[in-house]
This record gives structure tokens, sequence and C-alpha cells, in this order.
């Protein structure tokens, strides 16, 4: 507000501030003259918001630079330590005797399952044994099967005869003979398709089938280990097997039911080769593929303790001497199947000390952690990338909008001069006009 006392001198930047502010201004100004001065705030206000987002783009190229490097440094260090653990591991197979035989065992268990594979010729699996038969480790580098872990009835073993037919007859001959994938990628590599939906024949395991003799028909069963919902439990304590520790069952009472030997998921034996083995998130094949194979099957000494302890079984349950139940409800009935595919029997010990175990445990689990750091640093080296693209793109607009809007900067930047000089520019005012 103007008072009467007060004069407004022509180069007063306070009375042109509080003339601006006014809502019905003081100041006459022609059409021209108020453009060009909207024009010229849009011009600030655009410039400062590209200096804001360049600003924000380089601060996020800094954070990302800074992870990267931190990254690197604890890979560094893992594989340091990964060295160190590779050195311990080496130093025992230097010194270590010869095998006693237990390995041969088992070996010849498994060459009896894959023998009872390759029976089923012109199934999935047995293309895959036939294919591992014929080209031994060499079949492993294959694009069409690098990411094939096994065949379910290959990646355990049961210590007990019996009991591997009993829980072979419980999957199912489809499901022991499934192919396990550690990728959905290795999924798509099986098996691909016409524009219309039809399965192309030429390619996948249908192509490896008709190479070999071997026409591939029917359906067969794939499962996606990164994609099984997991056991998210404790394990067992100080178990090598990684065990998991499931509560046992309890009848009404609080009592375990009489005749209770163990759940089926703890009752297989993975081999050390496969035993440390992690997905990408970290998690083992007993509780990826085994745990969604069994859940919480529950296995009895006979018939008569499986029927008393129908009150606590959820996930089915099957007894020593033939008795099954698949489901709450769901009773098999019959004779026995005598299983063609059956888990091999498991060998007494792997004839390893503990202590190289528990090393090659930590073995994998580092260089899980590495494939992590790797990853995490590929997605940051990808983000970084993005968002240098972006302030360039950024840095481009705004050097253009500068040079556009240059010429007028200067044009306008000489009409507020003349206009500041000319009396004619406070027309109009005066102090009774200022009191109001």
């Amino acid at each position: 507000m103007l008072h009467s006392n007060h004069k407004p001198s022509i180069l007063d930047s306070s009375a042109l501030l509080q003339v601006d502010k006014m809502e019905t201004s003081i100041v006459p100004r022609d059409e021209g003259q108020n453009g060009g001065f909207s024009q010229a705030q849009s011009i600030i206000y655009s410039s400062q918001k590209l200096q804001d987002d360049l600003q924000i783009l380089g601060m996020k190229i800094k954070q990302h630079e800074e992870n990267i490097k931190a990254l690197k440094i604890q890979k560094i260090k893992l594989e340091d330590s990964i060295l160190d653990m590779q050195v311990i591991l080496g130093k025992y197979h230097s010194s270590a005797p010869p095998n006693t035989g237990n390995n041969n065992d088992s070996s010849n268990w498994s060459e009896e399952t894959t023998k009872q594979i390759l029976q089923f010729e012109n199934s999935a699996a047995g293309i895959l044994c036939q294919l591992t038969v014929r080209h031994g480790k060499q079949a492993s580098h294959l694009t069409l099967v690098k990411d094939v872990f096994g065949i379910v009835a290959t990646l355990a073993s049961v210590e007990d005869d019996n009991l591997s037919r009993l829980l072979s007859e419980f999957l199912g001959l489809d499901t022991m003979l499934a192919i396990v994938c550690k990728t959905f990628d290795g999924v798509k590599a099986l098996e691909t398709y016409e524009k219309e939906g039809c399965i192309n024949k030429g390619s996948g395991l249908h192509g490896l089938g008709a190479s070999i003799g071997r026409a591939l028909d029917g359906r067969f069963i794939v499962i996606c280990l990164e994609n099984l919902r997991p056991y998210c439990g404790e394990f067992v304590a100080d178990d090598l097997q990684r065990r998991l520790d499931l509560i046992k069952p309890k009848l009404p009472n609080g009592e375990c039911p009489r005749g209770f030997v163990g759940f089926a998921v703890n009752m297989i034996k993975i081999e050390h080769t496969n035993l440390f083995y992690l997905t990408r998130d970290g998690y083992g094949l007993r509780e990826t593929l085994f745990y969604n194979l069994f859940s919480r099957l529950q296995v009895y000494k006979t018939r008569e303790d499986l029927i008393q302890a129908r009150p606590c079984i959820s996930d089915g349950a099957i007894s020593l001497d033939g008795g099954m139940i698949r489901a709450t409800g769901v009773f098999s009935l019959g004779n026995r199947i005598n299983m063609d595919v059956r888990f091999p029997k498991a060998f007494i010990s792997s004839g390893l000390p503990n202590a190289y175990i528990e090393t090659e445990e930590k073995l994998k689990k580092m260089s899980w952690d590495k494939e992590k750091l790797l990853e995490d640093i590929n997605r940051e080296q990808s983000l970084l990338n993005v968002t240098k693209s972006n302030f360039e793109g950024k840095k481009e607009e705004f050097l253009k909008f500068m040079a556009q809007s240059s010429p007028y900067a200067a044009q306008h930047q000489n009409q507020l001069s003349q206009s500041r000089f000319n009396p004619s520019f406070l027309k109009g005012i005066s102090p009774e006009r200022g009191r109001e």
C-alpha cells in the first residue's frame, strides 16, 4: 500500500513490486507489455524446472555409482573367501585315501534307477536319460537341457527298499518321471509352439526325440524349482541333511499317535552333490521340490496305527505294510502297485568327514551370495544406464530450450529497461490513489 507521505520513485523496486502484486493493477499496461511479462515468467519457470530435473537425475546417477562401487567391494571380498574354501577342499582331495566302495554302491543303485527310466523310451524322461547315456557330461552343456536339474526319481534316495516302493507309488509314475528345471527359461526350452498354438515337433524335446528315433507323445510333467512355494519354517539343528523341523502330529488328547515313524519329506536322503544346491531365492531341494511333492505326508508302522491316527492326518499318510491315505477322507485300497520306477536305495555313508561337508556347504552358500551380488550389480548398472540416458535427454532439452528462449529474453529485457526509464510508466499514480 502506498502512503501519502511517500512519493514513489521511478527506480523504486519495492513500489513496482507492490503494484505488480495488486489484484487490479494500478499501472495501466498495454496488452503487449502484459503478454511479454507473462511469457517471461513462463520462460523462467520452465528453465528452473529443467534445471531441477537435471539436478535430481545427477543425484540419482551419483547414488547408483556409489551402490555399484560398494557391491563390487563386497564381490571382491566374497571371491577371496571362495578361493580360500576351494583351497581347503583341494587339499582334502589331494590327501584323501581311495574310496572304500560305498560310493560304488550308490552309483549302482542310481544306475538301476536310470535303467528303469530308460524302459520308457518314448517318455520325456527316457529321452533325456538316453541323451545322458550317449553323451555323458557333455549333454549338460546343450542349450536344450542346460537348465534341467534332473528327473524326480534320480534326485533322492531312500534307505529302505520297501519305503522307496511306497513313496514312489504315492507320487505315481508320471511324477516320478517328471523333469525338474531350475528356472522357467528351462521349462520354455523343452517345448515351443507355432503361431496357432500347436506344438513345434521340430524343436525342444520333441525335436530331440525325433533325432534319435524316439517320438515323444502324450503329456509329461515339468517342475520349475524357482516357481515352487517353499517351506519357510526352521530346520533340524546340526543336521547335515537339512531336514525340516516339522511339529509331530498330536491326537486330541495331546499325545503323538502310536507307530508314527516320521514325515516322508525327511525320510528321503539327498546326495551331498545336490544337498547344497540353492535356488535364486536361497532355497534347497528339500524345502522346494520334495516339500511340494510330499508336504506333511506321515509314515506309520502299520495300517492299524494309520487308522488310529486319522484325526491328526492333514496331508495324507502311508504305513509300512501298504496302507495309504492320500488326503483327508481319501483312501487308496486294493493291492499294492509294483512300481516300475523307484527311488534308489541310499548307501550308508558318503565317506566324507563332517568338516569337509560343512566347508562345502559354506562354499555353496558363498557361491549363491556371489550370484546374488552379480544380479544386484547388473540391476544397478541397468538403472545407471537408464538414468544417464534420461540425463542426456533432459540436458539436450534444456540446451534447446535456452537456445530458443534467448532471443525473446533479450528482447524482453530491452523493453523492460526502456519502460523503467519512461516517466509515462507511472502515469495515473497519485498520493490520493495510493491512500485507497
